[in-house]
């Protein structure tokens, strides 16, 4: 095999999901490419490598220091919805049923990966909650053991910042149409649009 050829499968199958056979396909429709198109796919990756952002309100993905659904004037800013990563933001984007903040955390506690309290940004989430505006907490974490531990340590962090804060704040999580050990990213629209609209209240 040509080791310029090697070089691009070996390089693809650092992607997730990605094994040999299937990176060996990737390499050669883009050797059918145009040039220019090869250009314009490598540039916009060291683009988005180089110059995205986290948000510094919710920790979502940007382009700028403040995320666009953080600026938009129009959504329900009295209600936060925590997700662990970016993709949770896009599924309940595409739902089209929730108009509220999101916070993102960047993932779930989990000691086995070696991931603790410290790794998530809830000091971030308790902050934004801290200041006063938000009236609900929807916990939109995955129905896994990990999930069900981050959401047990955010309540507790919670029930101690709530003491001192004005005003009653109803912590609620999603409903369990998505069955436990699933993760919110791989479930339909139309499931999670039930899980958000039906959500239960929990404090």
């Amino acid at each position: 095999m040509s080791k310029l050829l090697d070089d691009v499968v070996g390089e693809l199958t650092r992607l997730p999901g990605i094994g040999r056979r299937t990176a060996f396909r990737l390499a050669m429709y883009m050797l059918r490419m145009e040039r220019d198109e090869v250009r314009r796919m490598t540039a916009a990756m060291d683009d988005f490598r180089q110059n995205i952002m986290y948000c510094k309100f919710c920790n979502n993905l940007s382009d700028t220091d403040v995320c666009p659904i953080c600026l938009d004037e129009r959504r329900d800013r009295t209600t936060v919805c925590v997700v662990e990563q970016v993709g949770d933001v896009v599924s309940i984007e595409n739902t089209r049923q929730y108009k509220g903040l999101y916070h993102v955390l960047g993932g779930v506690i989990s000691p086995m990966q070696g991931i603790g309290p410290s790794d998530l940004k809830i000091d971030l989430l308790l902050e934004n909650i801290g200041r006063g505006e938000i009236r609900e907490v929807i916990l939109a974490v995955s129905a896994t053991v990990e999930g069900e531990t981050t959401q047990f340590y955010i309540m507790r962090r919670l029930e101690g910042l709530l003491e001192g804060v004005a005003g009653e704040i109803n912590i609620t999580c999603i409903a369990r149409g998505i069955g436990f050990g699933d993760e919110l990213e791989y479930a339909d629209e139309l499931t999670i649009a039930h899980a958000i609209h039906n959500r239960t209240k929990m404090k």
